[in-house]
């Protein structure tokens, strides 16, 4: 097939990881017989230092015409001054806007090589398999603010459209999975919260095959250091999600190893691992690039469709870390170039042998 992608490496480690889900991306079309072409463009602080624009116009054309989006990290404390008018977390959002993306995937499964590595106890991990469904484009992040010498407002808005969907996004993977959805809110505070629950129930009783429970936002965030091994899917709005997530992220020993989705939209899907840009790193090939490399087997599966080859890709990392060829983060010496050049050598070889 032939696709599209646009590639945005954005800041700090970020062009060493996207290199290397690009290189993975190339070795898999070459395998394959596909053909990919890709394009880099700026986002983040490198487009405002280029452009002042952390999103600039061709940036936007380029994303309007992509089938896929592969985003290495963005931002950093060059840009991290909370009075600037321009910041770069800003072109994430007005990306996600302009292409209309509003569920972010978050999948964590452990891997038996760096279950150690988990701050928990491995009882307490032990079969951990769940993915996370935050809500994208609404809510807090959205809304309208305000802010004066004394006093500052954020306005948390949601619409029924947008709750529906996102919850019906996680109800149409939990029937491929484990069949169980939790919803997460603060529905004995807010009022968006209530809304949220009450559209979840009745677009549950649609899943009469999925189990659906609700779940109060601080006990959830308990019960994922006490019992995570009990969810499968979970959603939720954005800021709980964006807080959860970084806060399950952990059980995997490492951020480095966490891939994520961005979907749902008219748009392309964006594809990127859940850490940041780790400036302090930056330049000395010491970034995990797998959290890069299985955003880029999701992106395979999600947008363009190609189950076996994402699976190829995932199979790789898989020998990869049983092989112990790690990177700093998870307790070993190997560089970013060379984990990713032991995952090329291993699609190589499980494309072989498909």
């Amino acid at each position: 097939m032939k696709a599209q992608i646009v590639v945005l490496p954005g800041d700090g480690i970020g062009p060493e990881v996207a290199a290397a889900g690009v290189a993975v991306l190339r070795q898999i079309a070459e395998r394959f017989g596909h053909q990919f072409t890709f394009s880099e463009h700026a986002i983040g602080g490198d487009a405002i230092d280029r452009f002042g624009d952390p999103l600039p116009p061709s940036t936007r054309e380029a994303l309007l015409a992509a089938d896929a989006i592969l985003l290495g990290a963005v931002g950093g404390p060059k840009w991290s001054d909370p009075n600037a008018k321009v910041r770069p977390e800003q072109g994430l959002l007005a990306m996600r806007k302009l292409l209309g993306v509003f569920a972010n995937v978050r999948p964590l499964k452990l891997h038996p090589r760096t279950a150690a590595l988990s701050p928990l106890k491995p009882e307490r991990t032990q079969g951990v398999d769940l993915v996370f469904i935050r809500e994208l484009t609404g809510g807090i992040y959205f809304g309208a603010k305000t802010r004066s010498d004394t006093d500052a407002t954020d306005e948390c808005r949601y619409s029924v459209e947008e709750i529906e969907r996102v919850v019906r996004h996680a109800f149409e993977l939990a029937r491929t999975r484990k069949k169980k959805v939790t919803s997460v809110d603060k529905a004995n505070v807010l009022e968006t919260s209530r809304l949220w629950r009450s559209v979840a129930t009745r677009v549950g009783a649609e899943y009469p095959d999925v189990a659906l429970e609700h779940q109060l936002v601080d006990s959830m965030a308990m019960h994922l250091l006490t019992r995570p091994a009990d969810y499968d899917v979970i959603v939720t709005e954005n800021m709980f999600g964006d807080i959860l997530t970084d806060e399950a992220s952990v059980l995997a020993g490492s951020l480095g190893l966490s891939p994520s989705a961005s979907v749902g939209g008219p748009g392309a899907g964006v594809y990127e691992p859940i850490h940041g840009s780790a400036p302090d790193i930056a330049g000395q090939q010491l970034a995990n690039p797998l959290g890069t490399i299985l955003s880029a087997a999701m992106l395979l599966r999600h947008s363009l469709g190609l189950t076996d080859e994402a699976a190829v890709v995932e199979a790789a990392v898989d020998h990869v870390l049983e092989q112990g060829n790690l990177t700093r983060d998870l307790g070993g010496t190997a560089t970013t170039q060379a984990v990713t050049r032991a995952v090329l050598d291993a699609c190589h070889a499980k494309a072989e042998a498909a």
